[in-house]
């Protein structure tokens, strides 16, 4: 049972990460593999004010965002004025860095020696110490983080994103400022990526950089493809589908010679499937047909 807890808090940090870059990626066609740079920011942002202030959790949360919104608007000002695989190469670039200086500022993060003995968190004198209570917490923040992006997205903000997603020289002919729209759809996404971060560090009470590689970056943008582009309910689907996977091929029965390979092949041939099978996402929105305006 406390094997099950800890993947489904780990399904719920994933869903608030592949949400978080839908944002950008899905509704603002930014795809961007620099996401797990802004998870690390908040993870990090955490342990260190836990660690060496014993700053709690609610004091930590909004400057891990600001942190890491404040990276996002360094982030853009360089990334946004490329397009395309030009901007995916550029936050590649940027996630690389990003890593680099986690790594190897060992007066800062202690490199790749980590951060360990971070405390759990405590609200209004409440410790959350059990999984469940931790699971619990988790779930406010999906929740929260799903309502907060719906009603961002459903407004005339969302609106202006879907439509430069789909032709950017025609929504800044009717007078909208596109480039600043970007601006802010990206570091909204980057502040809400703090967010799983932080929770990620609080859990685990250990951080080091090989949480926030590249690979994490393609497993977040993975979750956001099979779920679907502009799809938040799809991202809950493909989070719990790309954390259960690995865990469930675990009880196949092979020869332990062959196992570890045949589970990455069997892995590889289910995410084709997948791709054929759901092409539009796992869950797919009843006016993903219609074009914005």
């Amino acid at each position: 049972m406390e094997y099950l807890l800890h993947l489904l808090i780990l399904v719920g940090i994933y869903i608030m990460l592949a949400q978080s870059l839908n944002l950008s990626a899905g509704f603002g066609g930014m795809i961007s593999l620099a996401h797990a740079g802004f998870y690390g920011v908040g993870a990090y942002t955490a342990a260190l004010l836990a660690v060496n202030y014993q700053a709690p959790f609610l004091i930590t949360l909004p400057v891990a965002m600001i942190l890491s919104g404040l990276l996002a608007l360094i982030v853009s000002a360089i990334a946004l004025r490329t397009i395309d695989d030009y901007f995916i190469i550029c936050t590649l670039g940027i996630q690389v860095v990003v890593f680099s200086l986690m790594n190897n500022r060992m007066s800062l993060t202690r490199g790749p020696l980590g951060i360990p003995g971070i405390p759990g968190i405590s609200l209004f004198g409440v410790e959350i110490a059990s999984k469940w209570a931790f699971l619990l917490l988790t779930l406010v923040f999906v929740v929260l983080t799903f309502l907060s992006l719906k009603k961002l997205t459903g407004s005339a903000f969302g609106r202006t994103l879907r439509a430069l997603s789909e032709d950017e020289i025609f929504t800044q002919s009717l007078g909208k400022n596109v480039y600043m729209t970007k601006v802010v759809a990206f570091t909204t996404g980057a502040m809400l990526a703090a967010v799983p971060g932080m929770l990620y560090a609080h859990y685990i009470s250990y951080i080091d950089p090989t949480s926030f590689t590249v690979d994490e970056s393609i497993f977040i943008l993975s979750i956001v493809i099979i779920g679907g582009m502009r799809n938040l309910r799809g991202s809950v689907a493909a989070a719990a589908f790309l954390v259960f996977l690995p865990e469930i091929l675990r009880f196949v029965g092979m020869p332990n010679s062959i196992a570890a390979n045949m589970r990455q092949i069997i892995y590889g041939g289910v995410l084709i499937f997948t791709m054929f099978r759901y092409s539009r996402g796992f869950v797919v929105e009843k006016n993903s047909h219609r074009k914005s305006c």
